[in-house]
């Protein structure tokens, strides 16, 4: 056997393993790094077959480009040559900013980077986004302006020492296995827990309190929760004088929020919003965790602000055991906002409308370079659908089956004069696609990753890519050589130092650096030993800033003609998308089909049993797939996960937008069911 030690491609809690090779050269099996401080020897059952989908017979292997209807193969020069002539063609015909280019959580931070340089430097345009504009963009929004960084301010140690966590809108032992075993491991040595969620999902029956709130009424929790501990005086006005700003105004919002009017709102009675707000503020130190259920609403920037403002006022921040810890859904969600993958900044979050910024990244790339921001994804596909967007670059992301309102998706990507799609699947996006171009899968390749508590750490290539398929760092660095832009690397070590050298937080990183346990960001230096905990003396912006926000209910809710709210979100045993679990046998046995979980009260008045298909419709499209009768939604509510492309719950959801973030209000809309 060959092991090679690389990290985890799946979610962002950052695992390590080595990937096991037989003497003929084929991948066997994974072993968990046993001394890696974030996987501690154990994986979860993703993680323990990420080896699985690797050699897929449904693998992309030599390029492909559509003649005549068809996708047919074609040489890797043919296609690059096409690719280049029409992109540039749109360009100069349209102007640079009628292409979009949607960057990946999957792919490395080196490529990553590659790619928001190929965009800027090579088409000039600002258009280039990723998936975190669909899970935390808001909170980038959100903790950017209250705390001056837009990321996790503790590490996953923390949970080894703090009094209390409060997890609200993150189902983290399906979604973050690892994280969730350290927080019941927390529990067991005496921590306290609160979890927030309308499902009784499984972090519930090992909770001190369950708030079973209505889904869209975070706001109005955590507002109830802040005026209660003001209430009692259990704020930390030493804290809250020394080190924050705007406090005043904060005050004054949260008077309208007494828990008889937060419990009539969020459906919550009034005694357990105190006894919530009571047991936070007492803890001495306390973790505030959360995911996906916070961010994906109309108001997302305001669950964010209110979850900072929240921390603040009890100083839990800048200490272990404390902070604001959003879990990042993949493996590098973090690591392509780091890297620039966003319309608004370059990496390390410099932004494209500072001319000193700008004027650093002209001269790295010896090129001019656009001013203004460009469009986020979600915008991006409304100007696709209105022929504003005409050509498209999709690296590794699968938008046909993650965005909202997949009707209109379909429509944007089928009305472009160009889609190049790169993967390594043929997915339900590549299959609407012009050229298709195979890419190597994380086994295959070098690179970095940046997990959800800042550790930038090394993916090591194992085996070679199947037939012709090529890593998404070559792919792009002979585009960029077509646009004229320099990007002769050798290796990804290579396009890292470029990194270090202009951005600020990762100055201090390097291969060599990163070989053991990997380095948390901010590290400014070679001899900087990296950041495990943000925010200690001050926050990166100075003072922590309150940030008032009024409770706004979600876009659509339910009536007469749609009855049912709709919540979605993932399982334990698949990922997003599904294009890699649904292709590990084991793990797609377990789950195959798309089903809709419904409260037993409601499937009787609907005459729906177990296991029947039913018809759920939304305004926007309509699916089917299992009932299957569970207690863990409350009456009026359902749940689908969004992993079934032959079920696909994005098809139903709302693509009303956050005005400040873009993220679409995936958490909530009305739906009704009907038998089949």
């Amino acid at each position: 056997m060959t092991a090679t030690l690389t990290t985890c491609p799946y979610c962002g809690t950052g695992c390590n393993f080595y990937l096991l090779r037989d003497e003929d050269g084929r991948l066997t099996g994974v072993e968990p790094a046993g001394n890696h401080p974030t996987s501690r020897g154990q994986l979860c059952i993703k993680g323990w077959n990420a080896h699985a989908f690797v050699e897929h017979p449904d693998r992309l292997t030599i390029p492909q480009i559509r003649t005549k209807g068809n996708l047919q193969p074609v040489d890797w020069q043919t296609a690059l040559d096409l690719i280049h002539e029409k992109l540039s063609g749109i360009a100069e015909k349209h102007g640079p900013d009628s292409l979009m280019f949607l960057s990946s959580a999957k792919v490395s931070n080196e490529e990553n980077y590659l790619l928001m340089k190929l965009a800027r430097a090579g088409y000039g345009t600002n258009n280039i986004d990723h998936c975190a504009r669909l899970c935390h963009s808001s909170t980038v929004t959100g903790l950017v302006e209250t705390l001056g960084s837009g990321a996790m301010t503790n590490s996953l140690s923390c949970f080894d020492e703090t009094e209390l966590i409060f997890v609200i809108g993150s189902n983290t032992t399906e979604q973050h296995p690892l994280i969730g075993s350290r927080i019941l491991q927390a529990v067991w040595r005496g921590a306290k827990l609160i979890v927030a969620d309308s499902r009784k999902i499984r972090l519930a029956r090992h909770a001190d309190l369950h708030l079973r709130h209505m889904n869209g009424t975070d706001v109005a929790l955590l507002n109830g929760l802040m005026r209660q501990i003001l209430l009692e005086g259990l704020e930390n006005r030493s804290f809250i004088e020394s080190r924050t700003e705007n406090f005043a105004a904060l005050e004054k919002s949260l008077a309208p929020f007494h828990p008889e009017y937060v419990g009539k709102v969020t459906g919550l009675l009034p005694e357990q919003i105190v006894s919530a707000a009571r047991m936070y503020a007492e803890a001495e130190k306390a973790m505030i965790v959360y995911a996906m259920g916070i961010t994906q609403h109309s108001h997302g920037v305001d669950n964010v602000r209110a979850v900072s403002n929240l921390a603040l006022l009890t100083g839990n921040l800048g200490r272990p055991g404390t902070g604001v810890n959003p879990l990042r859904g993949q493996n590098n969600v973090q690591g392509a906002c780091d890297m620039g993958a966003l319309p608004d900044v370059y990496s390390g979050y410099q932004r494209v409308s500072d001319p000193a910024a700008r004027l650093k990244f002209s001269a790295a790339w010896q090129t001019r370079l656009p001013e203004k921001p460009g469009l986020m994804s979600t915008h991006a596909i409304e100007a696709a659908a209105a022929g504003k967007i005409r050509g498209m670059l999709i690296l590794g992301e699968n938008p046909m089956l993650s965005d909202a309102n997949q009707n209109l998706v379909r429509q944007a990507l089928e009305k472009l004069e160009f889609l190049v799609v790169i993967d390594i699947f043929p997915t339900e996006t590549a299959q609407l696609a012009d050229v298709v171009l195979p890419a190597a899968c994380y086994a295959e390749r070098d690179g970095t990753f940046t997990s959800t508590e800042r550790r930038v750490q090394r993916g090591r290539k194992a085996l070679t890519p199947p037939g012709e398929a090529q890593a998404d760092w070559q792919i792009l660095c002979a585009l960029l050589q077509r646009c004229g832009v320099n990007a002769d690397y050798v290796e990804p070590g290579e396009i890292m130092a470029e990194i270090s050298r202009l951005t600020p937080s990762y100055a201090g990183i390097s291969y060599a650096r990163l070989e053991g346990n990997g380095l948390q960001w901010p590290c400014p230096d070679a001899q900087h030993p990296g950041t495990p905990i943000l925010h200690r003396e001050q926050c990166a912006r100075g003072k922590g800033r309150f940030s008032p926000v009024a409770y706004r209910p979600p876009k659509e809710l339910p009536d007469a003609s749609y009855p049912l709210l709709l919540n979605t979100g993932r399982i334990g045993i698949h990922w997003h998308t599904g294009s890699m679990t649904r292709r590990s046998h084991l793990l797609d046995r377990e789950e195959r089909s798309a089903f809709v979980e419904i409260n037993p009260e409601d499937a009787e008045k609907l005459q729906v049993r177990t296991r029947q298909q039913v018809k759920i419709s939304s305004r926007r499209g309509a699916i089917q797939a299992a009932a299957k009768l569970t207690e863990r939604v409350p009456p009026g509510q359902i749940f689908i996960p969004f992993h079934f492309a032959e079920g696909a719950a994005n098809a139903l959801t709302n693509n009303a937008l956050d005005p400040e973030s873009g993220i679409p209000e995936f958490k909530v809309c009305a739906v009704r069911i009907d038998p089949c």
